[in-house]
């Protein structure tokens, strides 16, 4: 059998398939966007700008942020969270030196410079205070094995 003469089969081209997407419409005219406002949100919450957003969706970016607010919002104070929760378990589980010290410095308030304040003044010095001699007590000398 000669298998030059067979016709070769292989994947045929993909063609574009109509989807139905649930969002607000936005824009007017032509410019009309099915923009779906879990989208939005999700896109927020990786760390995404309005502006981003905006650009992706092909919306003017005031069109977006006063349409999906409320969504921007939620989804950028989540992204905030899981990072919080990621840097807390680095530094408490996985015992991250630097990240403990971000931490203390950023939530603790703890700081690498002492702050100048009356607290942290050096003690007031007198020389009468310095030539006072100790008298050791007898029951000390004994206990403590000086002579």
């Amino acid at each position: 059998m000669d298998n030059s003469n067979r016709k070769r089969t292989g994947p045929k081209p993909k063609r574009l398939k109509e989807k139905v997407t649930l969002g607000l419409e936005i824009g007017r005219g032509e410019n009309k966007n099915i923009v779906p406002p879990d989208e939005v949100y999700k896109l927020a919450a990786i760390g995404c700008t309005a502006a981003e957003i905006a650009a992706f969706f092909d919306v003017h970016i005031d069109t977006l942020l006063r349409n999906f607010a409320s969504e921007i919002t939620k989804g950028k104070e989540w992204a905030k969270i899981r990072l919080r929760k990621a840097m807390f378990t680095n530094a408490t589980e996985n015992m991250q030196p630097a990240v403990q010290i971000f931490l203390a410095k950023n939530v603790l308030g703890m700081s690498d410079n002492p702050v100048d304040s009356e607290a942290n003044a050096p003690l007031p010095w007198n020389e009468e205070d310095a030539n006072v001699e100790v008298e050791i007590g007898e029951e000390y000398e004994e206990d403590s094995g000086i002579e």
